[in-house]
């Protein structure tokens, strides 16, 4: 696919526009975000990714078409699981529901950067050395598994080392000052908790991209595509958060369903690199993985339906890919 520095300059700058469109339009002023305004943002960025998904068939063909339908599938199912964490650092810091949505604004726009350096390294490095496929898949199939180890727990924001950094190398606010990022206390300068939960959110986005990128790579080889698939997910991020922020906790095969997926591309990158090494080995098609990431994807989303109707009291959680911390540890 060859894709010109102006087409990547023209759809950096549409993505920044939208980012800016979010803000000026929606985040500008804090406020609690109703489940109408969420869904009509939400049908707007799907809609948009499935206007672009279907320029990219007219343009390079089904193939890349569906390239891109299956990157996108895969990181919106992703970002689901994303959701669940977001939810738990928002709990665990008190954050008023008010400022939740420019939380995750600043939060997908430190994805977005990420992200964008995470696949130019990513691409440069599949360039380069075809046993990057293999490192990629042993990734994901690590992930896969620990996190069908640890379904059913969810992740600790006390874990995170950069905001335990924080905490200890600067003074923090007790108190949201609204928007504010800083403040005073006694004179002296302090962070807001604000800033604490995006630091928290910007850095654990760096472990979600840990797997991610890898995963859109195992779909698809094309850097633009795995760009456009990550920010048409990340874009509507915000809008999908407060659209399933209540039903989130029913979706209880979630984390297993993800651990399948992931473990599944995992398999197919290592044999994308069979098939370079010896053409005789064949590799997944990308319409069988569509398929196969459609059909877990039900699975879940029934699954958990009926589990829920026979165990009301049935929670899901996000799952971890880590094992707990011990109290020596933590502290």
């Amino acid at each position: 696919m060859d894709v010109t520095l102006a087409l990547w300059g023209v759809t950096i700058a549409g993505i920044a526009g939208l980012v800016v469109l979010d803000f000026v339009t929606v985040s500008h002023k804090p406020h609690d975000v109703a489940f109408r305004e969420a869904l009509f943002w939400s049908i707007f960025y799907i809609t948009l990714a499935v206007a672009f998904g279907i320029a990219m068939w007219v343009w390079q063909g089904s193939d890349m078409g569906t390239q891109f339908f299956t990157a996108y599938i895969v990181e919106k199912s992703l970002s689901v699981d994303n959701l669940f964490v977001f939810i738990i650092i928002l709990t665990q810091f008190a954050v008023p529901s008010v400022l939740h949505q420019r939380v995750l604004l600043v939060g997908v726009v430190l994805a977005l950067i990420l992200r964008a350096i995470f696949i130019a390294v990513g691409a440069a490095a599949l360039a380069a050395f075809s046993f990057t496929f293999v490192i990629f898949g042993a990734i994901l199939i690590w992930t896969g598994v620990q996190l069908a180890r640890h379904r059913n727990e969810d992740p600790d924001p006390g874990d995170n080392i950069v905001v335990r950094v924080v905490r200890r190398r600067f003074l923090v606010s007790s108190d949201y000052d609204g928007t504010k990022l800083f403040t005073r206390i006694d004179g002296r300068r302090a962070i807001t908790p604000l800033l604490l939960v995006m630091i928290a959110i910007g850095s654990t986005d760096v472990l979600f991209a840990l797997d991610s990128i890898p995963a859109t790579f195992g779909v698809t080889q094309e850097p633009y595509l795995v760009f456009a698939a990550n920010a048409f997910a990340l874009l509507g991020l915000r809008a999908l958060y407060f659209l399933l922020k209540g039903l989130l906790d029913k979706l209880v095969f979630l984390s297993t369903g993800l651990a399948v997926i992931l473990v599944f591309i995992g398999f197919k990158l290592v044999l994308t690199w069979a098939h370079e090494v010896n053409s005789a080995i064949p590799k997944i098609p990308t319409n069988v993985s569509l398929v196969v990431i459609g059909v877990v994807l039900v699975a879940v989303a029934v699954g958990s339906w009926i589990k829920v109707r026979r165990d009301p009291s049935a929670i899901a959680h996000a799952g971890r890919v880590t094992d707990r911390r011990s109290d020596d540890e933590s502290g």
